[in-house]
């Protein structure tokens, strides 16, 4: 058994881990509320503006007229994996590393081979992992995980829009965690560039409404297209980061569980020790005592 100074130590420092943990739980909360309330604020402006998107492209040709759904050989690729800066957040960045990889080598395996695919990190986690398993990192944009706003979204969305219609990539892809509650994340792979609009997509509420466009569907749609784009990067930063932050509550909040139950077994291990080794006292001093009187 150990001695009561090595299980007297052995209690602090759990239980220093235990306020540590249960502080950042505490700090994830607070995030995760805010974060919360700004993804599901912006998913019905999001869903409506995809609607209205869908709505006006049911009779143009979206693939003429409009760089960003031009349709082209895919030659060159980028990948945008979705992690965190920081760690602690269970399976999190795990997953997302994992399933990046798995998509180059299930659909892009051939850009790989002919050094055209490119991964652009958003999260440390995922460019230190990647650059050390050797894959085309060519750079990262953490400093968005820092001061996430949909104005410090714009510029960066600006250069991914540039860099499509330059031809420097044929097709721009995201891999990122998607909000559904402080449990549980779902793994998506998001083609941002060239555009994909599901005009077969429920319409119901806009179903047999005839509008009048001014001055015409083409104009208008063309005008959409860069502001959907700036909304779509910005939910997806969105969610990613609301994702993280309950994933890190979710298992900051097992940690510090675990360190109760940890210090409730120690406690009882201190208390064992203590008064075996009262016992022992009691046992020498009773014996010193009998051997005197003897």
């Amino acid at each position: 058994m150990a001695s009561l100074k090595e299980v007297r130590t052995r209690i602090e420092s759990v239980n220093s881990t235990k306020q540590i943990t249960s502080a950042m739980k505490m700090v994830a909360a607070s995030k995760l509320r805010k974060s919360q309330n700004a993804i599901l604020a912006l998913r019905p402006f999001a869903n409506k503006f995809s609607e209205i998107m869908r709505n006006i492209s049911q009779d143009i040709d979206i693939s003429k007229g409009n760089v960003y759904t031009e349709k082209r050989e895919i030659n060159r690729v980028l990948i945008i994996p979705l992690t965190s800066n920081k760690g602690l957040c269970g399976v999190f960045n795990a997953n997302i590393i994992r399933d990046t990889i798995a998509l180059i080598h299930e659909e892009y395996q051939i850009q790989l081979d002919n050094n055209q695919l490119d991964i652009l990190c958003i999260g440390s986690k995922a460019e230190e992992t990647l650059k050390y398993k050797k894959y085309p990192v060519i750079g990262n944009e953490n400093a968005l995980l820092d001061d996430l706003s949909y104005n410090n979204c714009v510029p960066f969305t600006e250069k991914l829009m540039n860099l499509f219609t330059e031809k420097k990539y044929d097709r721009i892809v995201f891999v990122y965690n998607q909000f559904k509650n402080a449990s549980t994340q779902i793994l998506v792979h998001e083609q941002f560039l060239p555009i994909q609009i599901d005009i077969n997509g429920n319409n119901e509420d806009s179903y047999g409404v005839e509008y009048i466009f001014q001055p015409n569907k083409e104009d208008i749609y063309n005008e959409m297209i860069p502001k959907s784009l700036k909304m779509q990067v910005y939910k997806i930063l969105l969610d990613s980061f609301t994702s993280e932050q309950g994933a890190r509550m979710v298992s900051m909040t097992q940690a510090t569980d675990n360190a109760t139950e940890l210090l409730k077994e120690l406690n009882l291990t201190y208390n064992k020790a203590r008064q075996s080794a009262i016992t022992n006292e009691l046992v020498e001093i009773v014996s010193g005592a009998d051997a005197q009187n003897g």
